[in-house]
């Protein structure tokens, strides 16, 4: 089972950013094939986030989505040169490069995350610009990580609303200040690890509160992704199988409301 489809039509998708198996967590996968293909038996997604640094050819791309069952859906991560070094602006080549890419991971490109530096404030002609752009070269999900304060405001959420592009939860959540303002139906959460970002692990109470807080929205007909970024000290693999099992049907599961994440 690679992925958690509720009777009311929601989708859970569990996974972490990249897909490398730790010895540790090496019995908890079968022992033939690439990491991925062991990766993808077992969970629903992953977040590719080299794509940020470097360029992929289209046929790295092809054979990833050729290595994973039919439901496994890849997020992506934008890359830097569009939403770091450009800002947004003046795009339409590095963003043809990318959609040429991408594409080569056809249905299987279930999101596109766009992350944004947390000195980037927020402008409503260029952020419309791109993301109607965006919108116009690929079919699938938008995912935004912004990080400066000025994208939490209301013209912001009006925005990001009106273009259908998913905020974040991010853990920790950088540069928001108050309670989470959903801008679509869907959900993707980012773990990054807390109190140490990128390292640590994520408790037992906390796993038990998330996977009933997403319960309660994949119940309600919501595609949920949640992506555990803490993969520097290898903490990540871990919490999404503790997480996929708590998630798994059964009386350990009650699925209700928690103060962690917005039901």
């Amino acid at each position: 089972m690679t992925s958690q489809r509720l009777p009311s039509g929601g989708v859970l998708r569990i996974g972490c950013a990249g897909w490398t198996i730790s010895r540790e967590a090496a019995p908890s996968f079968d022992a033939e094939g690439s990491h991925l293909e062991r990766y993808a038996r077992v969970l629903g997604t992953v977040e590719i986030n080299s794509s940020f640094y470097r360029p992929h050819q289209p046929k790295t791309y092809a054979r990833w989505a050729a290595s994973v069952p039919p439901a496994f859906r890849f997020a992506v991560k934008m890359p830097r040169a569009i939403t770091h070094d450009a800002g947004l602006a003046g795009i339409d080549a590095p963003l043809r490069q990318f959609a040429g890419e991408v594409g080569a991971l056809g249905e299987k490109l279930g999101c596109l995350l766009v992350q944004l530096p947390p000195k980037f404030a927020f402008d409503g002609a260029v952020a419309g610009d791109f993301f109607a752009r965006v919108n116009d070269t690929f079919g699938c999900m938008l995912a935004c990580e912004a990080r400066h304060p000025s994208w939490f405001g209301d013209a912001a959420s009006a925005l990001l609303e009106r273009a259908g592009v998913t905020r974040v939860i991010a853990d920790p959540a950088k540069g928001q200040h108050g309670p989470h303002v959903p801008t679509t139906q869907a959900i993707y959460v980012r773990l990054h690890g807390s109190p140490r970002i990128y390292y640590s692990a994520y408790s037992p109470a906390y796993i038990a509160q998330l996977a009933r807080d997403m319960a309660v929205h994949a119940q309600q007909g919501r595609d949920v992704w949640i992506i555990f970024d803490n993969t520097a000290s290898g903490a990540a693999l871990p919490n999404a199988l503790a997480l996929r099992t708590a998630l798994e049907p059964g009386p350990g599961l009650t699925p209700a409301p928690g103060p962690g994440l917005p039901a």
